[in-house]
């Protein structure tokens, strides 16, 4: 009787605490994208860049954090060609007037709260560039081994105003749009 009642409060014990441990999901930095969109008065630009890692966290199958860290080192302009502008651009965004990429290598995104609803999730997280931490919020897919996202940034919260019609007058033809769009797909 005795080890009977062993066995079954070590099986118990087992199960409880297999559903209270969360199970982390890592994304294939390789597989997984991110395509970024800069607007201006005059156009667009658009380019990619690269994960170096991330992971989202699961508790009792549903999303419940996560963490991303963006090498902004890749960052790459994918509408203009190697010599009609292409590297101009991309030596100007990793520059300091954008992203600063000497002192600033990494962004990162830590997921604070995931709240289900149809489709997805309403993810509310902190978002890390050049150092500088601000709160954002985003619709997230996740379907099986797949999520996916398309989130606007203000850039200016992240001090990086070269060109922002918020802070510059008579800026005309030359003003860039405060926020950027990113298309996130992930793949664990």
């Amino acid at each position: 009787m005795k080890t009977k009642l062993k066995s079954l409060l070590l099986a118990f014990t087992l199960i409880a605490t297999a559903s209270i441990y969360a199970q982390q999901k890592q994304i294939n930095a390789a597989e997984s994208s991110i395509n970024w969109t800069g607007k201006k008065v005059t156009g667009q630009h658009t380019g990619t860049l690269n994960f170096s890692s991330g992971f989202l966290t699961f508790q009792d199958g549903a999303l419940s954090g996560g963490e991303f860290v963006v090498d902004m080192t890749s960052l790459t302009v994918t509408d203009l060609e190697a010599g009609k502008g292409k590297e101009k651009l991309e030596g100007h965004l990793t520059s300091d007037d954008f992203f600063g990429i000497k002192d600033h290598k990494n962004a990162k995104l830590v997921i604070k709260e995931a709240s289900k609803m149809d489709g997805g999730y309403k993810i509310k997280g902190d978002l890390t560039i050049k150092g500088k931490t601000h709160p954002i919020t985003f619709d997230l897919a996740v379907n099986g081994d797949t999520a996916s996202t398309t989130l606007s940034v203000d850039r200016t919260k992240y001090d990086i105003k070269y060109g922002s019609g918020s802070f510059f007058d008579n800026l005309g033809d030359k003003t860039i749009s405060d926020e950027f769009e990113l298309a996130v797909n992930l793949k664990m």
